[in-house]
């Protein structure tokens, strides 16, 4: 049996070497390097007190993240006129930041532009300027484009949560706010080794995916359920108003699933797939309250995301004022049977065969997920290059969305 040095320094090197790896994936690496259950929980807790690794469950997963020391303490600045919920953010963030603690919101817009934060933890209702301004002026500043904003509010989230990442917010959390998943936020966004860590494009990969797929396909759960949940009407809207408004909408679902997944109390696995759609495996029972959830709060949101884009809404008569050229925006979820899912997955893997690459399944593409679940035809793909997150849309699919969404 190894000992808590020898153990310690195993798991880091496993992580290190992915810069990410999940909590199921360090229970098998722990199993094959002679590490015990006991050890390695009692490991991981010592790294993360000594800042070398961060924790985050995410998309229903617990994956846990390499961080790098920096030369300098980063800046982080603290913008909440409640004082003691001032002192919590500040005690949930830790130590070993460079911490201001600003309590109005013109105080806030002044101190930022001498600051220049790496990370502002901001609440929306200020005195002298709200929080979605002071979060619209660091995004529009060249000087302060890559500071991350982090906005916790008791706002209702209905409209605030899409208005805060339409001003360029990073994450939107409820109060009241769980001090870890605050804590767990600022150190990945500060600290994480590699490419910058982004909420939408850092849901499970191909690799967790393929992991969910395999046990929907091999399981003999029968309450197992994979799905599909479908952005219908994004490819019209992002040729309408632009493709940075179809990422705004694609950051609000992805927020939103996984605050529903977390609140659903049970487990659920939650993936994107680099296009309009995510993916949702779990208890069915679960599943089907995360996105009854996610389709009952999206429908709110979407009179606030016509209005951002020039829709003016009257007293009376809603539904039709809009006309019938406005891109309808709505989620649709297929469960995808499971008969269905082996006679994908045996077409992908014969494909595999053809190739040359074998019959050994390893992680499936995106491509090939998006097959087996049913999302060949492309309406949007998403990209991540060092300029951030890109979406792209097929002209012809957006005309068909367009005229689908009419």
């Amino acid at each position: 049996m190894k000992g808590l040095e020898d153990a310690e320094s195993d798991i880091v090197s496993a992580i290190n070497e992915r810069q990410e790896i999940t909590y199921d994936e360090l229970r098998r690496f722990a199993n094959e390097a002679g590490i015990e259950e006991d050890m390695l929980t009692k490991s991981l807790s010592e790294l993360e007190k000594a800042n070398a690794i961060a924790s985050r469950k995410s998309g229903g997963i617990l994956t846990y993240y390499i961080l790098q020391d920096k030369s300098a303490p980063r800046r982080i600045m603290i913008v909440e006129d409640d004082k003691n919920i001032n002192r919590l953010m500040a005690l949930s963030v830790g130590r070993g930041f460079d911490l201001t603690q600003v309590h109005d919101g013109g105080e806030a817009m002044r101190t930022v532009k001498s600051m220049k934060p790496d990370l502002v933890v901001l609440d929306l209702m200020l005195p002298g300027v709200d929080g979605l301004e002071i979060c619209q002026s660091i995004k529009r500043d060249p000087s302060l484009k890559n500071t991350i904003v982090i906005i916790v509010s008791a706002m209702d989230a209905t409209s605030s949560r899409f208005k805060g990442i339409k001003y360029g917010a990073d994450y939107y959390i409820k109060k009241p706010f769980d001090p870890a998943e605050l804590r767990s936020l600022v150190t990945i966004f500060l600290k994480k080794k590699g490419k910058r860590f982004d909420p939408l494009i850092d849901l499970p990969n191909e690799d967790r995916i393929s992991e969910a797929v395999e046990k929907a396909v091999k399981g003999a759960d029968t309450a197992m359920e994979i799905g599909k949940l479908r952005v219908e009407g994004l490819a019209g809207f992002a040729a309408r108003f632009g493709n940075q408004s179809g990422i705004t909408i694609l950051r609000l679902v992805s927020q939103i699933l996984q605050d529903k997944v977390r609140e659903s109390g049970g487990e659920a696995f939650v993936g994107f797939l680099n296009a309009d759609d995510f993916m949702i495996a779990g208890n069915r029972e679960n599943v089907d309250r995360v996105v009854t959830a996610i389709k009952s709060e999206f429908s709110a949101v979407v009179p606030f995301v016509y209005q951002s884009e020039g829709y003016k809404p009257m007293e009376l008569g809603i539904e039709d004022v809009y006309g019938v050229e406005r891109p309808r925006l709505a989620l649709s979820y297929n469960m995808i049977k499971r008969d269905l899912l082996i006679e994908r997955r045996a077409e992908v893997l014969k494909s595999k065969e053809e190739k040359g690459s074998g019959r050994d399944i390893g992680a499936y593409t995106y491509e090939e997920l998006r097959h087996m679940l049913g999302s060949d035809a492309l309406d949007i793909t998403i990209t991540r290059d060092p300029n951030g997150v890109r979406l792209s849309v097929g002209k012809s699919n957006s005309e068909d969305d367009e005229k689908r969404s009419a």
